[in-house]
């Protein structure tokens, strides 16, 4: 079997450049592509998993970290869901070539989505989205699970100092939470209208995540107008969904 190659893209200009770390995997169509969520990285156990079973089966696999993530350069403060979106299309244009299936966890389903839909207004329009699998989608998230729910203090803070750090579950470190990730989000909201990618999706949703309410899930899921859609909802899922059994739901989502 092909190992697994490290390589690097620069991505951006002048003072905006940074260098995106990617994994590359060799194999057959349709490959896989990896987004992971806000403030993970591509060695996390649901990419690793994907990576040992495409491995296995001889399909090929890309993943990366966002810039500020992981191994990747550039600031994390300086991160927005459109620079975000400009790597992964960046890095989906250099190694993904032919049928793909998209596979968005938390803030990269979000991204799955937006990602796909650039690929569609290509003229003439990219056909690589093979299937969309995405793991409790946190779409919209720096509005409605962010902005929205912010009491008025932390919304003042925000725009008086243009951060605020959010205490964290995951981290010892807080997260850093910016005007201008708040403000660039509002350019890439997808829940105040219809949604149509032209492919298969899949969407696996905790029914015990503190993050992304099943119920945020079930409102993205009535918004796909006429793609096929299925949702499962896991009932003691949380948001991670790394057990071994909600990888094996991955994997067969990933494998159908």
């Amino acid at each position: 079997m092909n190992d697994v190659c490290l390589k690097s893209l620069n991505v951006g200009t002048g003072i905006a450049a940074r260098q995106i770390a990617v994994r590359r995997r060799d194999g057959a169509a349709a490959g896989l592509f990896w987004l992971g969520g806000f403030k993970s990285d591509m060695r996390g156990t649901k990419a690793e998993a994907l990576d040992r079973w495409a491995q296995e089966n001889g399909r090929a696999m890309t993943r990366f970290d966002y810039s500020g993530h992981g191994e990747s350069g550039g600031n994390f403060n300086e991160g927005t869901i459109g620079r975000w979106l400009e790597e992964a299309l960046a890095v989906f244009d250099a190694f993904c070539h032919g049928p793909h299936v998209i596979i968005g966890s938390s803030m990269g389903g979000w991204l799955a989505l937006l990602l796909s839909r650039e690929l569609a207004r290509r003229t003439p329009a990219d056909a690589r989205v093979a299937r969309l699998v995405l793991i409790a989608p946190a779409v919209d998230f720096t509005e409605e699970l962010m902005w929205k729910r912010f009491p008025p203090e932390v919304k003042r803070e925000i725009e008086r100092t243009g951060v605020w750090a959010r205490p964290s579950q995951y981290s010892e470190e807080p997260y850093l939470i910016t005007r201008g990730l708040i403000e660039d989000g509002r350019k890439h909201l997808l829940l105040d209208g219809m949604i149509e990618t032209g492919c298969p999706v899949r969407i696996l949703q905790g029914v015990q995540d503190p993050d992304v309410p099943w119920q945020h899930t079930i409102e993205l899921t009535s918004r796909f107008a006429r793609d096929d859609v299925v949702l499962t909802l896991v009932k003691d899922g949380d948001h991670r969904l790394s057990r071994p059994e909600d990888i094996e739901r991955l994997i067969a989502a990933v494998a159908e």
